[in-house]
C-alpha cells in the first residue's frame, strides 16, 4: 500500500504559471501529500511559483526545489522565506542547492568552492530566520549586521538538493530533508542512503506519466529523460545505475545539437512510466530503496488534470481498495 501523504506533486517549467493555482488547488483536493515547485531557467521565478502554490491551496505542505545558493544572496531569500513562513506558517518548505552548472555559467554566478558556498548559505539561512544579527563575511557573501524584522516564529524547514557523493554528504549534515534529482532510480536511492543518516527524510523527484498503454506512457516522458541524461550523464545520477556505460558512449558519440535516441529500458530504470499497476509498483520499488517520499512531474504537461485524476483514482485510491478487498476475503486477519 502506498500511503497518499507520500506522493507529492512537482510542478517547475512545463507549466504556465497562469496554470499553477488550479493544478495546486486540484491536488489537494485528491489528497496528495505535498507540493513541489522546481525553479529552471529561464521560466518562472521559483518564489513567485512557491507562492501562487501556498495560495491557492489551505493545508497541504509546498516547497521551493530548489533555490540556487548563486543566484540569490542569502539575506534575500531569507527575507523573502520568511514572510511566506509568518503567512503560511508550517507549511512552507525551503529547498537550496547550487542549481545547473551551465545555467550558472550563462549568468557568470559559479562559484569557485561549490560546496563551502552551500554549506555557508545553510548556516546563514538557519541563522537569519531564527531572527539572529550576521554579521560576517563568508567565501561567497557579505553580511555586514543584516538581522529580519520580521522573522517567522516557526522557521520553514530547510532541505537541500544534491547529486554527487560530497554534496550529499553535506546535506545530510545541514538540512532537515534532502532532495534528489529526477533521474533517481532504485539503485541510486539506495547508495545515497548509505551516505546521510537514516532520520534525514528524502524526497525524490521522479518524471511520471500514466497511460493503458506503456508506450504510450514511455513515450510521454522520452525526451526529458534524454534530456537529463545528456545534462547528467557524468553524475552518479547515471553512474549508478546499471546503464551507465551504454549511456555514457551514446552521449559522448553524439554531434553538437544531435538528440538522445532513448531506450525504452533507460525510461523504465530513470521514470515512472506505465500503466497504472506499473507506475504503482515503480512508486513502490522507489519507497522500498530508501525515499521517504515522492515527487511526481506529471507528463504530458497539458494533460496535467487528466495525470492527477488517474493518479489519485487508479494508481494510489486503487491500490487502498485492492487492500481493503483482500483484508475482507474469508480467512483474512483483522
Amino acid at each position: 500500500m502506498i500511503p497518499s501523504n507520500k506522493i507529492g506533486i512537482v510542478f517547475g517549467s512545463l507549466t504556465p504559471p497562469e496554470h499553477l493555482t488550479a493544478g495546486a488547488a486540484l491536488a489537494e483536493r485528491l489528497g496528495l501529500g505535498e507540493l513541489w515547485f522546481s525553479e529552471d531557467c529561464f521560466f518562472t521565478g521559483g518564489l513567485s511559483g512557491l507562492t501562487q502554490l501556498l495560495a491557492a491551496t489551505r493545508e497541504i505542505p509546498a516547497g521551493l526545489g530548489l533555490a540556487s545558493i548563486a543566484t540569490r544572496h542569502p539575506a534575500v531569500l531569507a527575507m523573502e522565506l520568511a514572510g511566506l513562513a509568518r503567512t503560511y506558517p508550517g507549511r512552507v518548505r525551503a529547498g537550496i542547492g547550487l542549481g545547473n552548472r551551465g545555467w550558472l555559467e550563462q549568468m557568470g554566478l559559479r562559484p569557485p568552492r561549490p560546496l563551502t558556498a552551500l554549506g555557508e548559505t545553510a548556516d546563514v539561512l538557519r541563522e537569519l530566520l531564527a531572527g539572529e544579527l550576521v554579521d560576517r563575511e563568508n567565501s561567497t557573501h557579505v553580511l555586514s549586521g543584516v538581522q529580519l524584522s520580521f522573522p517567522p516564529d516557526l522557521p520553514p524547514e530547510l532541505w537541500t538538493g544534491a547529486v554527487n557523493e560530497r554534496g550529499l554528504r553535506l546535506a545530510g549534515e545541514k538540512a532537515d530533508g534532502v532532495l534528489l534529482s529526477v533521474l533517481a532510480g532504485p539503485a541510486y536511492v539506495r547508495w545515497v542512503r548509505e551516505l546521510i543518516p537514516r532520520h534525514t527524510p528524502v524526497m525524490a523527484f521522479a518524471l511520471t506519466a500514466i497511460d493503458d498503454d506503456d508506450r504510450t506512457a514511455r513515450d510521454a516522458v522520452r525526451a526529458a529523460v534524454g534530456i537529463f541524461l545528456q545534462a547528467e550523464s557524468e553524475s552518479a545520477l547515471i553512474g549508478k545505475s546499471p546503464y551507465a556505460k551504454e549511456i555514457r558512449t551514446a552521449v559522448a558519440a553524439l554531434a553538437p545539437a544531435e538528440e538522445l535516441t532513448v531506450e525504452d529500458a533507460w525510461i523504465d530504470e530513470f521514470a515512472v512510466a506505465g500503466t497504472p499497476d506499473q507506475v504503482r509498483a515503480r512508486l513502490d520499488e522507489l519507497l522500498t530503496s530508501g525515499a521517504n517520499s515522492l515527487g511526481l512531474w506529471l507528463f504530458p504537461p497539458d494533460r496535467l488534470d487528466d495525470q492527477l485524476h488517474r493518479l489519485a483514482t487508479e494508481v494510489l485510491a486503487a491500490n487502498t481498495a485492492s487492500n481493503a478487498r483482500s483484508e475482507s476475503l474469508p480467512g483474512a486477519a483483522v
